[in-house]
């Protein structure tokens, strides 16, 4: 994606649909969205078109950073999705959770009542921890209902209970030879997982193991 094979950070996906920067070639957009099967959504958030890194989207929500245009989450209510926005100061949402239609995963750095609202818009128990380290846990995986992926560095506690928030499992990995900051290089839904294209073999088997329904 722009020469890039960080997909991650530039788009969003759910299983109804895949966000993707406005100005995005058609054609790539529309394989993107065959491959995910899901409708493709040319969209920005607060002008940007790190799509990935500013909102979060699990089952048929979506959530916005109060940084957010009207029109911009107009057009994403419009693709059929429910928006919530949240009203924290920290408003790269994308790096700071990791969500599925079961759980949520929140940066301990987000104010509780934030938090708080995050679980509630997505219908979920929201938990709040660092992953080897970091604050920023929604860089460090990616996740669909049944499988999911986290930074290589994480302790086993960190792994049992991110598995138990989100009811799925999840497995040590890498993306783009050897970044452990998986969501950058991954998009995924429950049809497939689709990776950057720095990805190697050894690394996709990894990915497949994890998101094997």
């Amino acid at each position: 994606m722009y020469r890039g094979p960080n997909i991650g950070i530039y788009a969003a996906a759910c299983d109804e649909c895949v966000f993707l920067p406005r100005g995005f070639a058609r054609a790539k957009a529309e394989r993107i969205s065959g491959l995910l099967g899901a409708r493709p959504v040319l969209a920005s958030v607060a002008g940007t078109r790190v799509l990935g890194t500013m909102m979060v989207a699990a089952g048929r929500t979506a959530l916005l950073p109060a940084t957010a245009m009207a029109p911009e989450a107009e057009l994403i209510e419009a693709a059929g999705m429910e928006v919530a926005v949240i009203g924290s100061r920290y408003t790269a949402l994308g790096n700071l959770v990791c969500a599925n239609a079961r759980g949520a995963i929140v940066s301990p750095e987000v104010p509780r009542a934030d938090a708080a609202a995050i679980g509630e818009a997505l219908g979920v128990e929201a938990v709040q921890t660092r992953i080897a380290g970091y604050h920023q846990v929604g860089a460090m995986l990616a996740a669909n209902s049944s499988g999911g992926v986290i930074h290589p560095e994480a302790s086993d506690e960190e792994v049992s209970l991110v598995s138990g928030v989100l009811h799925a499992r999840i497995e040590l990995a890498t993306v783009n030879g050897g970044v452990p900051f998986v969501s950058s290089g991954l998009l995924v839904n429950n049809r497939a997982a689709v990776a950057g294209s720095f990805t190697s073999g050894p690394e996709i088997m990894m990915l497949t193991r994890a998101f094997l329904n």
